[in-house]
């Protein structure tokens, strides 16, 4: 289903994203090591309040949390806890939802704990570097599968390879919307973007295989070869040429 939307909607979700980008980044002092995951969630659903805004994860189908905090191999939906305590030389995925006026913003973004080698900054640039290869093609017209196809060969050129389960999606109201953005495709099918659509891209690395399990708490997904993950994500609108991130300072 191809939703369009409309510019003051879109406004709205501008608002909402940005919200999400002022918490990404203001978080970023608050990531050394010895901090717990709780401390950082704390931390960033007080940024989303003070924001006028609701962290949308909170209670989504039961998710406990106001932030999800994955960290190193843990690829997607880390509960965080006063338990997990960061290490010099981790990196931790923060994916963030932000819900203000009745619709969302939404990005994630992976960062070094203290000092990092030069295998925990590869992983997140490479993410980064599946993104923008896939938000370069991104304009009316483009059919979903290019996009995710972006995603996959970047992703295999360096080796690594990606999650068949979990993908990016459209947003607005709801945080997932219409349409599913896969970490891989065919070029030239799915969906075709439109002028007005809001989407999220949000490429999902794998260090190792592509192979996931779920604990039994029922949402943290961690590698099954326990290598390292990491995850780029942003909210982006199409516009008449191409497209703009609304979730990025």
């Amino acid at each position: 289903m191809i939703i369009v939307k409309s510019p003051r909607e879109i406004g709205l979700i501008r608002e909402a994203a940005r919200v999400v980008a002022v918490a990404l980044e203001e978080i970023r002092e608050y990531i050394v090591p010895g901090v717990s995951t709780q401390a950082l969630n704390d931390k960033i659903d007080e940024i989303v309040r003070r924001e006028g805004a609701f962290p949308g994860e909170l209670g989504y189908y039961g998710y406990p949390a106001s932030v999800c905090a994955s960290v190193n191999e843990c690829i997607l939906h880390g509960i965080p806890s006063k338990k997990k305590i960061l290490h010099d030389g981790d990196i931790i995925t923060l994916d963030l939802v932000a819900k203000k006026d009745g619709y969302c913003g939404d990005a994630a973004r992976t960062y070094c704990v203290g000092i990092c080698g030069e295998r925990q900054k590869r992983m997140i640039a490479i993410a980064e570097e599946c993104f923008y290869n896939a938000m370069s093609l991104v304009k009316p017209g483009v059919r979903v599968g290019d996009i995710s196809h972006a995603i996959e060969e970047t992703a295999k050129k360096h080796g690594c390879s990606v999650p068949r389960e979990y993908t990016g999606h459209g947003i607005g109201r709801d945080m997932h919307e219409d349409p599913s953005i896969p970490c891989y495709g065919k070029p030239g099918t799915g969906p075709e973007l439109r002028e007005g659509m809001t989407i999220c891209v949000e490429p999902m690395i794998l260090e190792g295989k592509p192979n996931v399990r779920v604990l039994g708490d029922g949402w943290t997904v961690l590698a099954k070869d326990g290598k390292l993950t990491s995850h780029y994500e942003n909210t982006l609108v199409v516009t008449a040429d191409g497209c703009e991130i609304l979730s990025k300072l």
